[in-house]
This record gives C-alpha cells, structure tokens and sequence, in this order.
C-alpha cells in the first residue's frame, strides 16, 4: 500500500498553511519563507520497508526515515525536537507527533492521482496538493 506514495511529488497548491505554521508556533519570518516555496516531496522504501521521505525547496532538504508503527525522534515544520510515529490508516500515512507538549498529525492520501497531505494542530487545518 505505502507503494502507491513512492516517487516525486511537486506541490501545486497550498490553503492555510500559514495559519498551520503560526499554530505550531513558527517565527512570521520563517512562515513567510515557508509559504513562498513550493516544495518537492520524495517518497521511496527499501527493500527492508525502511520508508524515506524527503522535502526539497530552494531554502533546505529535509529528510526523515522510518518504519511504519514505529517512533522515532524528528523534527517538527520549526525545527524543534519531535517524537513522530507514522501509521498507515485506511489509505493514509498518518504521522502523529508531538513537540514542546503539541501534537500535530499530518496526513498524506492519494486522491485522483494526487498526493493530498493534510496537517492538523489545535483547530486548524491547512492541505497542501502535490502532483508527479
């Protein structure tokens, strides 16, 4: 099932992540920055099932590797410290974490062809579409 996320994604629409990133607590210059950029999101797995996911923009790469049902330490969209778990959920990745007392889940389904990923903190939702 994780198969069907494997690849290169770009981002080709973005709705509140503005608000998302003032949730979780990021600077007004770094949400700026982090909205202006259309990321490229990599997906690939090994043949031991270790998952790598990796956000590529012009400002930085950031990369995580993990095994599904698994935690692990990572870190959050304002580089802070995070315990993360990633499940996968009736079609969904769903990673959970939590940093500074927070959680955050952040959501990524395949819909008509497209990467969907949803993030979540407090009351607000942003999504962000990406595309092969």
């Amino acid at each position: 099932m994780v198969e069907r996320f494997v690849g290169t994604w770009q981002m080709v629409a973005s709705e509140n992540f503005d608000e998302f990133l003032k949730e979780i607590g990021m600077g007004m210059a770094m949400r700026k920055a982090a909205c202006m950029v259309k990321p490229e999101m990599t997906v690939s797995v090994d043949a031991q099932d270790l998952i790598t996911l990796t956000m590529k923009t012009s400002f930085k790469t950031k990369e995580f590797q993990f095994k599904l049902n698994e935690p692990f330490e990572g870190t959050s969209a304002n580089d802070k410290t995070a315990t993360i778990v990633v499940t996968l959920e009736g079609g969904k990745l769903v990673q959970k974490q939590t940093c500074e007392g927070r959680e955050t889940t952040i959501e990524r389904e395949i819909v008509d062809g497209k990467l969907i990923m949803t993030c979540k903190s407090g009351n607000v939702v942003a999504t962000r579409t990406f595309q092969k």
